[in-house]
């Protein structure tokens, strides 16, 4: 589904909140690399995903009613085989129904498990100033507790997105600290590039979140997203 039709039903819908498949459909239609992520609206369904995706799959509640996936209990992972993502939907269902009692709750999204990278978040906010801000920094405690993220007003340049991967402390991290690989810095580059055209195209999305960004020596991947629309 294109990106218009993707935000003119969510409209006719009158939901400001995207789907994580919605929102990762946007997101590579803009060129921006994301995990293959795909509905099952039945346990039967989400078995035949996960073989036709390849094991290992993650299995993630769907719905636009349950922001904290995790907290709820809808976020299942490293499942090998047929028993474990039958195992994985019910627990999922149950859990989410119990934590989210009026949640409409459309299925589960099967995706593969993807491989480990530096965690790495990108985003934009709108700000009551400046209007698009895009942000950047690395994932997990570096932006809970350290908050190390730069910022950028849209639209962006080249010079601008590699200034915004340069001015973070964490910067050691993404050219392979202590033996680890280094991250691919063009490809977060074009990321913020391309992220930045879709902001600046795209007025009616007020709000985007990938979290995390796995980055590797060849490439990067958004393993999750979300979009909010504006309300007008």
């Amino acid at each position: 589904m294109k990106t218009k039709e993707i935000l003119a039903r969510a409209r006719q819908e009158n939901r400001t909140i995207l789907t994580e498949i919605e929102a990762k459909q946007i997101l590579m239609q803009s060129g921006i690399n994301c995990t293959d992520t795909r509905l099952a609206t039945t346990k039967d369904a989400a078995v035949k995903l996960s073989e036709q995706l390849g094991y290992p799959v993650v299995l993630k509640v769907s719905s636009v009613d349950i922001t904290h996936k995790s907290d709820a209990g809808g976020v299942k992972v490293n499942l090998k085989n047929k028993w474990e993502v039958e195992n994985a939907f019910d627990a999922i269902m149950r859990s989410c129904k119990a934590a989210v009692p009026t949640a409409e709750i459309e299925g589960v999204s099967v995706q593969v498990m993807a491989k480990p990278g530096i965690e790495v978040i990108m985003g934009m906010i709108k700000d009551p100033s400046f209007g698009p801000v895009l942000m950047f920094g690395l994932g997990g405690i570096f932006v809970e507790v350290l908050q190390d993220v730069a910022f950028r007003i849209v639209p962006i340049e080249k010079s601008d997105a590699e200034d915004m991967i340069n001015e973070i402390k964490g910067r050691k991290l993404l050219e392979g600290y202590r033996g680890q690989e280094p991250a691919d810095v063009a490809c977060l580059q074009q990321m913020l590039l391309k992220l930045s055209d879709l902001v600046n195209t795209t007025p009616e999305i007020e709000e985007i979140d990938m979290n995390p960004v796995f980055a590797y020596k060849d490439g990067a991947v958004v393993v999750d997203a979300r979009i909010i629309l504006s309300t007008a």
